[in-house]
């Protein structure tokens, strides 16, 4: 599918002088399967800077049921679908819209039904192709950045779009920095049944993408995402000295439990395939960002690890038993 160029920080500046001057109490991420994983980053990002505003990320169809009183006129709701289709994301902002909330959702293609039942929309770029600034992650990004900076009073907004600007080169260069690691481990793992992935803060949202989407959807191997704060409280009881454990590091607040993970994994298991923000080159990312941006990084690299364990699994990416193919 030829995906067009897109303007992304062009159209997520017209979206926040749009809503400039309106007052909102509550942010709702809001999404399915690897589109809410990507919300996660920008919920994490709220919650370590806001002092009054709220901030949810929750499932599509839940969003709906749970019914929430506090769904109205002082929320403001972002909804995301790769390809502005997916049933419950479509209803879920048709629902917000009638409770009198601000909508707003994204997508890769014009003219979906997502768009239709949007106030706002925002189109990003082919994830393979686009630049960080202009991959879902960027758009959510700004549009929260903004948000902050419009509630809050925070002035980051000029900063995240230069960070993301600078986040390109470091994506290039982890992505070759990587790519002995990833063969090694299609090669190391083509034959497990069970996979699985640990992180914290904003990278947790890359176990959940791996595991879910990226093993379970596409590959058809059972991957279990664990959060490395919860690891100890009954997981780690599963690990034993052949467990396949991909696990991912940060730079954000929350390192100090992917650390403690790491340490009981070496004990314990031989088989620890690590990608750690700590290894990589950040550049002219300034610090601060580096923990909220590293996600992206992560993303790309946990993608190279999928390439490479289908292409040893001749397993490809693209094939379905039930997604879109079934009744369900």
């Amino acid at each position: 599918m030829n995906y067009p160029e897109v303007k992304v920080l062009e159209n997520v500046k017209a979206v926040l002088k749009a809503i400039e001057g309106r007052s909102y109490k509550r942010v709702y991420l809001i999404a399915c399967g690897g589109s809410s994983a990507l919300m996660y980053p920008s919920q994490f990002l709220i919650d370590t800077k806001v002092r009054n505003l709220t901030c949810e990320y929750l499932n599509s169809n839940e969003f709906i049921y749970r019914n929430s009183p506090a769904v109205n006129e002082e929320a403001i709701v972002i909804l995301c679908s790769q390809e502005g289709k997916t049933p419950e994301t479509v209803a879920a902002a048709k629902y917000a819209r009638e409770k009198g909330a601000t909508v707003i959702t994204i997508a890769m293609l014009d003219d979906t039904p997502l768009q239709k039942e949007g106030e706002f929309f925002v189109k990003y770029g082919y994830y393979e192709t686009a630049d960080p600034i202009d991959t879902s992650y960027g758009v959510m990004y700004l549009l929260t950045a903004g948000i902050l900076q419009a509630q809050e009073g925070l002035e980051i907004f000029d900063d995240m779009v230069r960070n993301l600007e600078n986040l390109k080169p470091v994506v290039e260069n982890a992505k070759k920095q990587y790519q002995d690691a990833t063969e090694y481990y299609g090669k190391s793992c083509r034959e497990d049944r069970v996979l699985y992935s640990l992180a914290s803060g904003c990278n947790y949202s890359q176990s959940y993408v791996f595991c879910n989407c990226y093993m379970m959807e596409m590959q058809w191997i059972n991957a279990i995402p664990i959060h490395a704060g919860e690891f100890f409280h009954g997981p780690f009881e599963i690990i034993e000295k052949n467990s396949p454990v991909i696990m991912l590091m940060g730079l954000d607040q929350t390192r100090f439990m992917e650390e403690r993970a790491l340490r009981f994994l070496e004990k314990y298991t031989d088989r620890i395939f690590r990608i750690d923000m700590k290894d990589v080159d950040f550049m002219d990312v300034d610090e601060d960002y580096r923990g909220y941006l590293g996600a992206l990084v992560i993303n790309n690299i946990c993608r190279m690890f999928s390439k490479a364990i289908a292409k040893e699994r001749e397993h490809s990416l693209d094939i379905r038993r039930y997604m879109h193919l079934v009744e369900y």
